[in-house]
């Protein structure tokens, strides 16, 4: 197992730096914020994570061993392999990315490349509470989503109107529960 690679950036590409080491180059994938200090020619130390699969053996590696742990956790994530954890990186430092996950900041997530609403919002699921930042009141309300009654009329009337369960849910929240469907439906439009 390969935990640091320590010598030259012999030069750069997209995502990735080729590290010199006793004069064998290993390749290494990067985020962007590490790939920005990484000029060639300059001496470097980088923790590796080895992804290694039947067809690739792939070296990922970062400039701080905090930013290898929370990559380490979003792998943890159901359906979040090396690319999107990378991708998820790439929005901004350690202390963004950990924000916007204690936070429920699912937009910041989507916009990762590849990343999607519902990865972004399983990854705020899973992790908010892991990734050692305040965690915010979106990112409960996430949470409480597991009572959304997909069974009533109206939820899947807004949500045949496009409308996700929780937003459909959110809508009908005050609307009464006693009204009939169509009319419990105009008045959840009408708040929008």
């Amino acid at each position: 197992m390969i935990a640091t690679l320590t010598g030259i950036v012999a030069e750069t590409e997209s995502g990735m730096v080729v590290i010199e080491v006793g004069g064998v180059g290993y390749g290494v994938m990067v985020t962007a914020t590490d790939q920005g200090t990484l000029p060639s020619g300059t001496q470097t130390k980088l923790f590796i994570y080895e992804n290694i699969k039947e067809d690739a053996h792939n070296l990922i590696g970062f400039k701080q061993i905090s930013t290898k742990k929370l990559f380490e956790q979003l792998l943890s994530v159901k359906n979040v392999g090396p690319k999107g954890a990378l991708a998820v990186l790439d929005i901004g430092s350690d202390a963004i990315v950990r924000a916007a996950i204690a936070g429920g900041d699912v937009k910041a997530l989507q916009s990762a490349k590849g990343v999607g609403k519902r990865a972004a919002e399983q990854i705020v699921v899973e992790l908010r509470d892991k990734v050692g930042a305040p965690v915010g009141d979106a990112a409960e309300m996430l949470i409480g989503r597991a009572g959304v009654n997909t069974s009533d009329e109206a939820v899947q009337a807004l949500m045949a109107l496009g409308y996700s369960d929780y937003d459909a849910s959110a809508a009908l929240a005050e609307v009464d529960t006693s009204l009939s469907t169509e009319e419990r439906i105009t008045l959840a439009l009408r708040k929008q």
